[in-house]
């Protein structure tokens, strides 16, 4: 039977453990980061012709020029039309299920006038040009050119360019249709440090972008760390998550399988299950046993489970919320007869599955909340992509003549306090003689 670690809450060094079994330590190693940094110096200094050596070198491309890695949206229209009509139409109805859902979260600006008609507000805009990474070769996800290009397109964003890796020429069909279906407006076959670099500092052919989306290896990660600032970028993120709580009542073997399906992500990725019942943990456990041989990427789960996965015994659900709660899960399984109100009590999730029929899965693909969310257990101080990340807020301030009498003299009498004369002096000069 698979080694899956096992813990109680009334355990002495219970907390201590669970610090243990969540502590991930991707953070980039000296080499990467020396890599990482000539590469970005390197592109920002020599643009195009810097990120076609970098692509020759790392992808083994044939093109020797930045025109033939620019992929025509053309090309994009055509891999869709291409699609067998299942995948074509479960492509676009998921699509247009994260648009409907994205399409709640525009913000629109807003003012009030006050008594004497000083006028306060907030203007929100989006912004101009967003830059996508989507990961290439093995790890094609076109799913995650739906979550990260249909927000900033709901948004409003003018111009949206991807960016894709393609080993030795291998375009990947699925991601082209993807980004067809989104809208992207340019596409540039070029990934690593390479692709962000040109998105952060713009280059002779691709035009500066404001903010980076979309996940990637170690070295993207480590880029996008190092140009924010000069862009904005959505996360860092680590390894997938899911954390079930159950209550006993939901089929071992569909349990199993939801802690499946992020263990196949990669060997760092972490599955949780959290249950007051000490026999149906068990009987989880005898399910992974049984199922584990049937699954295509077996390795992966096993080493997955066993490195960092868990089975968490509480006295009540009571217990369970507070584990959860200091967790901060990406995904999070309520699989209990009452799973709204259990959620009310839910402080920190990325995302939070309610119910039995409700598996993590469909919320990757095409349930419509975004699946770009917080890992590692920043779900504490951060939220899940959405369009409020390609829109900014600009405040309004328009003071009237009579308005400007009395926060003229407010402001004038501290910012003496901070001795600050130039500005009280600038407040003062719009006050009428009394």
């Amino acid at each position: 039977m698979i080694k899956i670690s096992e813990l109680t809450f009334q355990q002495a060094d219970f907390w201590d453990k669970l610090a243990d079994l969540l502590a991930w330590e991707g953070v980039s190693d000296a080499t990467v980061t020396e890599t990482v940094k000539n590469i970005l110096a390197d592109v920002k200094k020599r643009g195009d012709a810097a990120v076609v050596e970098y692509s020759q070198r790392f992808d083994r491309v044939k093109a020797s020029s930045m025109a033939e890695l620019e992929i025509p949206v053309e090309r994009a229209a055509a891999a869709l039309a291409a699609l067998p009509a299942d995948q074509r139409q479960a492509l676009q109805q998921a699509a247009e299920r994260i648009r409907s859902y994205h399409q709640h979260q525009k913000q629109e600006s807003w003012h009030y006038t006050e008594a004497d008609g000083t006028l306060l507000g907030q203007q929100v805009t989006p912004l101009d040009r967003a830059g996508l990474y989507v990961p290439g070769g093995k790890a094609a996800y076109p799913s995650s050119v739906l979550m990260n290009a249909i927000p900033a397109k709901v948004a409003g964003v003018q111009e949206l360019i991807m960016v894709v890796p393609t080993p030795d020429d291998d375009v990947n069909e699925l991601v082209l249709a993807a980004a067809a279906i989104a809208g992207v407006d340019r596409i540039f076959s070029i990934g690593g440090a390479q692709a962000v670099a040109a998105l952060a500092y713009g280059t002779e052919t691709i035009p500066q972008v404001d903010k980076i989306v979309g996940p990637g290896n170690i070295y993207v990660a480590t880029a996008k760390g190092m140009v924010f600032g000069t862009v904005g970028i959505d996360m860092i993120a680590g390894p997938s998550e899911i954390l079930v709580i159950c209550d006993g009542k939901t089929d071992p073997e569909w349990i199993a399988m939801d802690l499946f399906s992020q263990a196949e992500h990669d060997e760092d990725a972490q599955s949780i299950l959290i249950s007051p019942d000490a026999d149906f943990l068990q009987q989880v456990k005898a399910a992974i046993a049984r199922l584990l041989p049937t699954m295509e990427r077996r390795e992966i789960i096993e080493t997955s489970l066993t490195n960092r996965g868990a089975m968490i015994l509480v006295d009540d659900m009571a217990q369970a919320i507070e584990v959860c709660n200091y967790i901060a899960p990406e995904h999070l399984e309520l699989s209990v007869d009452e799973p709204l109100e259990m959620a009310k009590q839910i402080r920190h999730a990325g995302a939070i599955f309610l119910g039995r029929y409700t598996p993590e899965a469909l919320g990757d693909y095409c349930a419509g909340p975004n699946h770009v969310l917080p890992t590692s257990r920043t779900a504490r101080f951060s939220s899940p992509l959405g369009v409020y990340d390609f829109q900014k807020r600009s405040s309004l301030i328009q003071v009237s003549a009579q308005g400007a009498q009395n926060l003229g003299k407010m402001a004038s009498v501290l910012a003496r306090g901070e001795s600050l004369t130039a500005h009280a002096r600038s407040a003062e000069y719009r006050l009428q003689e009394e």
